[in-house]
């Protein structure tokens, strides 16, 4: 039987044409047979060599697109994360991961990925919500995670051309002295480079066991570079011969070794940090300047010797960096580091060490650099480095002297705070009694008698140190505010036709508004005030220098990025509209800086201003629930830089109501007023006030006072009452009345902010007056309280 198989059909571009040129000739063969037209066969050889291009061209362009995407090459990344000496693993955008390092394997015991990691459920929340900061800020940390048995903190940080990874970095936080640092270091990169100069290097407790290691010790005394060292004891893997040479137990018939050590502790109990050398026929002298020099350069914390003379043997860049010595010219001795006074101290602990007297020992001094920060400089005995006999290295304490200085500015300003809210209370009574006994002088005198205008002097400088205790009570942030919602734009935009004025014609003002900006919970009267010194201190500022220059005002809303480098433990991540008051004058100096938001503190003449102009500032910010920092970068300008909350609906605070003045002419008025103030000035003012009005007043000095003079008098129209009183205060007293007349309304009058009495005061139908008032606001807030009633 014959054979029928099929020829194989040609493929490709080329034989599918040749395919398509046939087919349509004979089909054009055929048309020309049956209709004897030759136009219309060549239109079917034509209409299928153009049906066939356009096939062969759409599988072409269907081969040479990809079936799969191509598979991500992992090498590069893998190599660049080994590399590094933290744990780092990158994850894909399912959570998946996709690469990590031999450090992940040891930390976390294996490869699983990081939100599944082996954690207690409240730590690993945490880490999840960390990864979907990063995955929206694009960066995002953590810190006080236990891993493996250590506590780390976690970096995270979106990576890739479409953003799709995360790379997570787990970075081991070590302890800030020596002996933690060295023993973290020995097992890590630094390591490493020990061995490769040849040096094994290893970390001794006082007992003589094996605290850490470096892979060239684990190699030659265990023969593998990653075996288990820590808690054995050295001497157990050393053996010696009968010329009291050295040599590692696991092979008695390499070379001798050479030991160095170090002493890192006090006393007989001191931890040894210990490097081993092969003592060759060609290899240097023990204690060779060439070996320490090696030992110390690598080692990253700041260390330097001392010979048996006193003076500078050797000492590594992170000792000078430090010290603040010059590479170039080094000094001789350690007492050229520091102040005069401390020259004497350094040089007796140094011969005291030298001669063998002590193991180790701290010792605070100060640097000629920074002679105002107290440091502390470690000295140690040193065994086996030839000519070295003492070790010095730097503790690190700039950290722990910037908190206690954090602190003690913030006890000093709360306890300044403290006084300043009490010595307002106190004024405003006295200036209460002043103004008032002036508005009852001035119903007595008439324009052109010879004493009215001596008593209108004396009720103006009343009020104007009326106005020198509402600053400090801003300060104190013990101020009455009227918060209301408002945008920071209007505010600018209302005082600026002001500040134009203020500022002058050599001084240019710029506002400039960004977009999107939240609403902020403020008093828009405290909040110009603000806006108005920082202003004026820019122009005076600029002035100084003899010339003109440029006030800029912006709003903006603030990144996370920007509040992260404002510090999270000052300023808590969320949602904030900031204001910007910059100019272009010699800039605020250094040692100034941090002391600009003390009150009375200036820099200007004297009778040119009082100080309190940025306490107040400062004082209004803070009770406004806001922040304010001043940058002042040499050579330039100052930058006040103000973050309100974004204010969110349903966060309105209950507050006494205020009083509304519609200031109509008549404040006459009928019915009995009780009125309690233990001040005997002010209630004597109060009193005369109101009778005059036509009230009946009933006058008792406290709380239990008055509420004897109810048993026997009739029901009161209103209860005028001071807040804070002896024996019995105003709210007691007036929770004490509204039991018996549960509609009486109640005025409460004060010194002290109606902010800082909103916890005491929770009753309806409470109006407030604010220290110091005059006779006439009195009535009025007498009258208003009685019409609300």
């Amino acid at each position: 039987m014959p054979d029928l198989r099929l020829a194989p059909i040609p493929r490709g571009p080329r034989a599918a044409l040749l395919i398509a040129l046939a087919a349509g000739a004979a089909a054009g063969g055929v048309v020309l047979w049956l209709i004897g037209s030759i136009v219309v066969a060549c239109a079917f050889v034509a209409a299928a060599m153009v049906l066939a291009g356009v096939t062969i061209g759409a599988r072409v362009a269907v081969a040479k697109s990809p079936v799969a995407e191509e598979a991500t090459d992992w090498s590069l990344a893998a190599a660049l994360a080994g590399a590094n000496a933290d744990a780092v693993a990158v994850t894909g955008r399912s959570g998946h991961l996709m690469c990590a390092n031999e450090a992940y394997d040891a930390l976390c015991g294996g490869y699983p990925t990081p939100p599944a990691l082996d954690l207690p459920d409240i730590d690993l929340a945490r880490l999840t919500a960390t990864g979907r900061e990063a995955w929206r800020d694009g960066r995002a940390t953590l810190s006080g995670l236990a891993l493996g048995g250590a506590a780390v903190s976690v970096e995270v940080t979106r990576s890739g051309h479409a953003g799709d990874h995360l790379v997570w970095r787990f970075i081991g936080q070590r302890t800030s002295d020596l002996l933690g640092g060295i023993a973290d270091e020995l097992d890590g990169a630094l390591g490493d480079r020990i061995g490769q100069a040849g040096i094994m290097a290893a970390l001794l407790s006082a007992d003589g066991k094996v605290m850490a290691g470096n892979r060239a010790l684990r190699a030659r005394a265990l023969g593998q570079p990653n075996a288990p060292i820590e808690g054995q004891d050295l001497a157990n893997l050393l053996t010696g011969d009968a010329r009291h040479a050295v040599r590692f137990a696991r092979d008695d018939d390499a070379g001798a070794l050479r030991l160095l050590q170090v002493a890192l502790g006090s006393g007989q109990q001191s931890p040894l940090l210990v490097a081993l050398l092969d003592d060759t026929n060609d290899a240097a002298a023990i204690g060779d300047p060439h070996d320490v020099e090696t030992l110390l350069s690598v080692i990253p914390f700041g260390l330097a010797l001392i010979d048996r003379d006193g003076r500078f043997l050797a000492m590594n860049a992170a000792f000078a960096r430090m010290a603040g010595a010059e590479p170039a010219a080094p000094p001789l001795y350690p007492g050229d580091l520091v102040v005069r006074e401390d020259k004497a101290a350094v040089a007796d602990a140094v011969r005291r060490f030298t001669t063998g007297g002590a193991q180790s020992a701290d010792l605070a001094i100060r640097l000629k650099g920074h002679p105002e920060e107290t440091v502390a400089l470690s000295i140690a005995a040193t065994r086996g480095f030839g000519g070295a006999s003492v070790l010095l290295s730097f503790k690190d304490n700039g950290e722990e002297n910037r908190l206690k200085r954090e602190v003690a500015q913030a006890t000093k300003m709360q306890a300044v705070g403290q006084l300043a809210g009490g010595v307002a209370h106190d004024f405003n009574n006295i200036l209460t009694a002043i103004i008032g006994h002036c508005d009852l002088m001035l119903m007595r005198h008439s324009p052109g008698d010879s004493d009215y205008d001596d008593i209108q002097q004396i009720r103006a400088n009343s009020n104007r140190a009326a106005s020198l205790t509402r600053q400090l009570l801003a300060f104190s942030r013990q101020q009455t505010l009227r918060p209301q919602i408002l945008q920071l734009p209007d505010v600018v935009s209302e005082v600026s036709t002001l500040l134009r004025r203020l500022l002058g014609e050599t001084v240019v003002l710029e506002v400039k508004h960004g977009r999107d900006l939240g609403a902020v919970r403020a008093d828009p009267g405290q909040l110009e005030q603000v806006v108005v010194n920082l202003a004026v201190n820019a122009r005076d500022a600029m002035l100084a220098k003899g010339a003109g220059g440029r006030v800029t005002i912006q709003t903006r809303a603030a990144t996370i990025a920007e509040l992260r480098q404002r510090g999270t433990d000052i300023m808590p991540l969320g949602d904030y509209t900031a204001l910007e008051i910059a100019d272009t004058g010699t800039g605020i100096p250094p040692e100034v800086l941090p002391k600009i938001f003390e009150p009375f503190f200036t820099t200007k003449e004297v009778g040119k201003g009082t100080g309190l102009g940025l306490s107040t500032v400062y004082g209004i910010v803070k009770q406004s629930g806001g922040y304010i920092f001043a940058d002042s970068p040499p050579g330039r300008g100052a930058t006040f830089t103000i973050y309100f909350p974004v204010h969110a609906a349903g966060e309105e605070s209950a507050a006494p109501r205020a009083i509304t003045r519609t200031k109509p002419a008549d404040t006459w008025g009928t019915g009995t007023i009780l009125l309690v103030e233990d001040e005997d000035m002010v209630r004597a003012i109060a009193e005369r006030a109101l009778a005059r009005q036509g009230y009946h007043v009933l006058a008792a000095e406290h709380g239990e006072a008055a509420l004897e003079l109810l048993e026997s008098a009739e029901r009161p129209s209103l209860i005028v009452s001071d807040v804070m009183m002896p024996v019995m205060d105003g709210p007691t007293l007036a929770r004490a009345v509204r039991q018996r007349y549960p509609d009486i309304p109640i005025l409460f009058m004060s010194g002290y902010a109606e902010e800082q009495l909103r916890r005491s005061i929770d009753l309806d139908h409470v109006a407030f007056l604010p220290k110091p008032f005059s006779v006439q606001q009195l009535a009025e807030a007498a009258r208003d309280a009685l019409a609300s009633g």
